[in-house]
């Protein structure tokens, strides 16, 4: 028997993430995750059936986020930079704390300005530690192409901060 405290509520930090990485809007992200409980919920009687959970469930928000995302007015939006505790303040300079955020902040977007697919593997694999088994499961691909997306993903942001770097050298 499926119980929504013990086996469906727990899933809701993950499903946030991957609607995050997807439609980029905190507000979108978090109806999203509501959708996706509501609906898991609802199906529950047939979940017995599903080999793994956290996967259904993730797909279900991976969908529902590319229907919202499709419908949105097609506009780039990006991560609010979350505020991070670099270090303690009191030991760091002003300067340094400007440098980090701002290094933080060049990472989110240029994660951000990457193609859907490829963020979502990021997000999956870097983010979350999946497996690319796991991975391949979420997105329905094979695990050669999980492999392939992320190599292609991790050597854009390479290239992009070495350009970046390059330019205060």
């Amino acid at each position: 028997m499926i119980s929504f405290q013990h086996d469906i509520l727990p899933l809701k930090n993950i499903i946030f993430r991957t609607a995050l990485r997807i439609v980029l809007n905190k507000d979108e992200a978090e109806d999203i995750v509501q959708d996706t409980l509501v609906k898991l919920w609802q199906t529950r009687e047939t979940l017995g059936n599903v080999n793994s959970l956290e996967a259904f469930a993730v797909t279900m928000a991976r969908n529902l986020a590319l229907d919202r995302k499709g419908k949105m007015d097609n506009r780039v939006m990006s991560l609010e930079p979350e505020k991070h505790d670099f270090m303690d303040s009191a030991a760091t300079s002003p300067d340094s704390r400007l440098m980090a955020y701002e290094a933080t902040t060049f990472v989110q977007d240029t994660i951000n300005g990457l193609p859907e697919k490829q963020r979502t593997i990021i997000q999956l694999r870097d983010i979350e530690g999946k497996s690319y088994k796991e991975i391949a499961a979420v997105l329905n691909i094979t695990e050669s192409d999980v492999k392939v997306t992320l190599f292609r993903a991790r050597s854009t942001l390479k290239e992009k901060i070495l350009k970046k770097k390059s330019l205060y050298l």
